[in-house]
């Protein structure tokens, strides 16, 4: 069904963009994957070779899968729970986003118009980050990939103000995805996955919130992945706690909740009651397609059909949010 559904909504948007789709870069996440919550860091034996993994190095693999799901082009970042690099030396993390984002590059222009790039950046030295940063706008990759956290500084910390004032001046987006949670409790019952990365939504949101950045950026474009996690369907008790606590609002100009509608969104939520909820509180033109492919087991072009939307608001969600973010033709 996918394709005919895809075919359908391009009525109303030209293109199906899938936003939250994700590559590895082999040299990188062999390196890496000892140090990522996706191995229990080392403790687990993840075999590169699994089907499920396939796709992440072979872009004609991807290719084929979005033809069949009706997608029109996938927005690749880096599948920072099996090769994220904070754990690195600085000098060994700088080649290793380097080599990310050469990937990344590699697969946009060996596929013209199937593939929008994004960068990752050498966050322990904010100078190369910034650097970086100028790099991706020269390769053409309009997106930076970020964690929700460097070593335990989430993103809203005034480390990260530098780096966000040269993205917000190149008017490049961020896409958010978390790295998982280094907390061990988190590795019984994969809970890293089912709860730990909507926890860690949360804390970015709430630090890009409650430390200014969304203040200080009101312009910047922040696309939150999974739909940002358990953030957006709990901001009573937050509204309330800065009614009770004034002193937790120094930094802010709004309630909470009012910044809701200041981020971006991808549909990965699994649950079509909770993305409706989702697009009610910050609004349809928030809301980007998001399949979290290849390891979600959702169509997500299937999915926008279990919503209680006209098809001209699908079509916003499948492909035409994503244009207008991204300023694609």
């Amino acid at each position: 069904m996918s394709v005919e559904t895809a075919d359908r909504l391009r009525c109303h948007c030209p293109k199906c963009i899938d936003f939250h789709t994700h590559f590895l870069e082999r040299n990188v996440v062999q390196a890496a994957l000892p140090h990522n919550v996706s191995s229990c860091f080392g403790k687990i034996d993840l075999p590169l070779d699994l089907p499920v993994f396939r796709p992440m190095f072979d872009p004609e693999l991807q290719i084929e899968d979005m033809n069949r799901r009706g997608i029109d082009a996938n927005v690749l970042s880096s599948c920072d729970v099996m090769q994220s690099r904070g754990w690195a030396t600085f000098d060994e993390e700088r080649r290793m986003c380097a080599l990310v984002n050469e990937e990344c590059v590699r697969w946009v222009e060996s596929y013209p118009g199937r593939f929008i790039g994004s960068a990752v950046l050498p966050l322990g030295d904010i100078d190369m980050a910034v650097a970086c940063v100028d790099e991706a706008v020269r390769l053409g990759l309009k997106i930076i990939n970020m964690p929700t956290n460097y070593r335990g500084d989430y993103l809203g910390h005034a480390r990260f103000i530098e780096l966000f004032e040269r993205i917000d001046e190149l008017g490049l987006a961020i896409f958010v995805h978390p790295e998982g949670v280094t907390d061990m409790w988190f590795q019984d019952y994969a809970l890293w996955n089912s709860i730990g990365q909507s926890i860690e939504e949360v804390k970015v949101m709430s630090s890009l919130i409650y430390e200014g950045a969304m203040d200080r950026f009101p312009n910047i474009r922040i696309v939150m992945a999974h739909g940002g996690g358990f953030l957006p369907h709990y901001m009573g008790r937050l509204d309330r706690n800065v009614r009770d606590k004034p002193f937790t609002a120094k930094n802010i100009s709004k309630k909470p909740s009012e910044y809701l509608s200041d981020f971006y969104y991808d549909s990965c939520v699994y649950d079509p009651k909770t993305l409706e909820l989702l697009i009610k509180r910050v609004g349809i033109d928030r809301v980007v397609l998001g399949g979290d492919y290849p390891v979600a087991d959702i169509d997500p072009i299937d999915f926008l059909d279990e919503l209680d939307l006209s098809d001209s608001d699908r079509a916003k969600i499948a492909g035409g949010n994503a244009i207008q973010l991204l300023g694609l033709s």
